[in-house]
């Protein structure tokens, strides 16, 4: 007899946690959308691997981490929702400055894990509100780096639990984009790091970067980080606030005052509202410069 999802509800064979018709406002940034059909929280990347083998249903797989690059549809996330934060925690510090991370830790706590260690060269993450797996799907970059730049392998899961160790070389690298299959996903990765000089604190360099985060990105407010990629020799940004549209509001979604690709949700906004925002900003910034924004965040759930 097949394993459908809802004989798994009480299964004994999974550790982690699955459950049906879960409000997904909680597992993302901008804190909207309607519900996943059902969501598994695995106990960690073996438990995980089991549930993916133990499910025989053709189900859509939706994987998250922090929820901070994505848009959750008002209408809900058909199939299936993982989420991999916490629970894919590990850090490990290895020999030669090689740094073992799995997907569902935070870009801020490995920054600051590294940089308690003296090794330098990923700071720039303190200023990513994601995880590592997110990171690694998007190459996620700031001041100059991203974090391919450091990876020396990663490990992938597939929808039917099998595992599989890649190296750099096996994928198309480029800004904000990386070649994975929608079948797969980055479940931990080799980083590595360099030791940092005695005249050189890579903890000082997090406090610089936290410093100018705030004095101009909405630290604290519901977004989810910067919505368009950075076009070619201009910033979207740039390109939002010269066509006037800081401050703009959609319901209860407004561009951020402080940085125009930052929209928050000032109060109980919907993803519609949000989306409806993107769109306007997409075609505004069209019309006055001919150029079309492409998102970063991603688009979940039917529309």
């Amino acid at each position: 007899m097949k394993n459908t999802i809802d004989n798994l509800l009480k299964s004994e064979k999974i550790r982690g946690v699955l459950a049906k018709d879960v409000s997904m406002k909680k597992y993302n940034s901008w804190h909207v959308g309607g519900a996943a059909e059902y969501l598994y929280k695995p106990r960690d990347v073996n438990d995980l691997s089991v549930f993916l083998q133990l499910v025989k249903e053709e189900k859509k797989i939706t994987w998250v981490g922090l929820g901070s690059n994505i848009l959750v549809r008002d209408q809900g996330v058909e199939g299936i929702v993982i989420v991999l934060h916490p629970s894919l925690g590990k850090i490990i510090f290895l020999q030669k400055n090689k740094v073992f991370v799995e997907a569902g830790v935070s870009c801020v706590k490995l920054a600051q894990k590294c940089a308690e260690k003296n090794l330098t060269g990923i700071e720039f993450l303190s200023g990513i509100p994601g995880t590592i797996g997110g990171a690694l799907a998007m190459n996620a970059g700031a001041y100059g780096s991203e974090i391919w730049d450091f990876v020396h392998d990663v490990q992938i899961l597939d929808t039917k639990g099998v595992m599989y160790q890649r190296t750099k070389k096996d994928f198309d690298i480029n800004y904000r984009e990386v070649s994975l299959s929608q079948s797969e996903c980055f479940v931990a990765t080799h980083i590595c790091l360099e030791k940092a000089g005695n005249d050189f604190q890579p903890i000082e360099k997090i406090k610089l970067f936290k410093k100018e985060r705030s004095s101009i990105q909405p630290v604290g407010a519901s977004s989810c980080g910067s919505v368009f990629k950075n076009p070619a020799n201009t910033s979207a940004g740039a390109l939002i606030e010269r066509a006037g549209l800081k401050g703009y509001k959609v319901g209860k979604a407004e561009i951020s005052k402080k940085h125009a690709n930052f929209i928050i949700n000032i109060g109980k906004a919907n993803a519609a509202d949000i989306e409806s925002l993107i769109l306007h900003i997409q075609s505004t910034v069209e019309k006055k410069f001919g150029i079309k924004l492409e998102t970063e965040v991603k688009f979940i759930g039917a529309s």
